[in-house]
């Protein structure tokens, strides 16, 4: 009986299998400087200079890209809501536009539209009318919630914005933003098809 009863109490104290596996770690990420030097071992002719400013303005942008995620996040709203926000707040008052003219701006299927506004109603962010003028017409409007969302986001953006260049001063500011003007430019007259969107890439 005893020898039963520590069987069970050792077979029930057994950790599942999953128990047993932690978590996989992510790798961590190599320094620039290493990774350059690990592509110039696979290939020899990359130019050092080039790539490193490459790959710092890339992580530079994921890492931005995360900060921004997090503000939105504490806020209640995804960076999809936030882009049709942005929309109507730049269309100007009354910040209203039609379902179309919002896909078109957001590169988006109408279905895919259609979806993304349906969620932005019931989270108050959005309104959905038929246009008095035109009854087949249906608008998207700018709720007082949505425009508070996107003011706040905004506030919150500038102070994260404003100590990620506390260490570069005035002069040095507008030489990088002439710099990467420069670079912007290039890649827009080399990849005219591409708005900063994979889909957006002629098959």
């Amino acid at each position: 009986m005893h020898a039963r009863a520590t069987l069970v109490r050792m077979t029930t104290d057994k950790p599942s299998p999953a128990a047993e596996k932690p978590p996989r770690a992510t790798p961590p990420e190599f320094g620039i400087a290493e990774q350059v030097a690990l592509y110039q071992r696979e290939f020899p002719t990359v130019d050092p200079q080039v790539e490193t400013i490459v790959q710092t303005l890339n992580r530079v942008s994921r890492r931005m890209g995360v900060a921004y995620d997090r503000q939105l996040t504490v806020l209640g709203i995804t960076s999809a809501e936030w882009e049709v926000l942005k929309a109507l707040v730049v269309s100007g008052s009354p910040y209203r536009l039609g379902p179309g003219d919002l896909a078109k701006r957001l590169g988006l299927t109408p279905a895919a539209m259609t979806h993304r506004i349906d969620r932005m109603v019931t989270e108050d962010l959005v309104t959905r009318e038929r246009d008095e003028s035109n009854r087949v017409r249906v608008i998207i409007e700018l709720t007082e919630n949505g425009r508070d969302k996107w003011l706040e986001s905004m506030r919150m953006a500038a102070v994260f914005e404003e100590e990620l260049l506390q260490d570069i001063t005035g002069e040095e500011r507008a030489a990088l933003s002439g710099l990467l003007a420069r670079m912007l430019r290039r890649i827009e007259e080399s990849q005219p098809d591409a708005l900063g969107r994979t889909a957006d890439l002629a098959p």
